[in-house]
């Protein structure tokens, strides 16, 4: 029976590895879900010796998504959509015991599948970065609403204070028209008078 799977989305398979399905899908399990980098890693980092076929099969599937030209995918912005494990054919032999005896020895296989899809927390991340710098834009101004604002800066430029206040210490420095101003101080006629008077005497 043929498995539906969505559109955008790439797998790859390897069949007949000699590991039972159980022990497959232990690890298959802890990367379904998971990003790319993050599938990495934990299946490095894993004892089982399945998670090297596990690994292979991502690796494939990554170089499948990446060699697409219609999708222009990156592999490190990838998710792993499905990750299953098939039971396959068993290799049954035998082995001599006690007694003339036979015991039975089943070899196991199964077929391990791994399905890739981008992830929804990029593509909203880079929606996001690219809605703001439309947004941003500013209609530009009109030469008639630029000439109004440098009429409107001139005049305020007139009528602000601070022109009369760099023109106060000019005043201050203009030279004295009167002695009184330069700080001459007279001295009475009285007294003048006074001191003729007592030379004539």
């Amino acid at each position: 029976m043929a498995v539906e799977t969505p559109k955008k989305s790439v797998r790859a398979q390897a069949k007949y590895v000699h590991v039972s399905a159980r022990k497959a899908r232990l690890v298959t399990d802890l990367i379904r879900g998971r990003s790319v980098p993050e599938a990495r890693t934990i299946l490095a980092f894993s004892k089982r010796a399945v998670a090297e076929d596990v690994e292979k099969v991502l690796r494939s599937a990554v170089a499948n998504a990446e060699s697409r030209p219609d999708l222009h995918w990156n592999g490190d912005e990838l998710v792993v959509l499905t990750a299953y494990v098939d039971e396959g054919p068993t290799l049954k032999r035998f082995r001599p015991r006690a007694r003339g005896r036979a015991s039975a020895i089943r070899k196991r296989m199964c077929h391990i599948t791994v399905e890739l899809a981008p992830n929804p927390r990029v593509a909203a991340a880079a929606a996001t970065k690219t809605t703001p710098a439309k947004a941003e834009r500013r209609p530009k101004k009109s030469a008639t609403a630029t000439a109004n604002v440098e009429e409107e800066l001139k005049s305020d430029a007139e009528n602000s204070p601070t022109k009369s206040t760099k023109e106060t210490p000019q005043a201050h420095t203009a030279e004295p028209t009167t002695q009184a101003d330069a700080g001459v101080v007279e001295k009475p006629k009285a007294s003048r008078r006074k001191k003729k008077t007592e030379g004539s005497e």
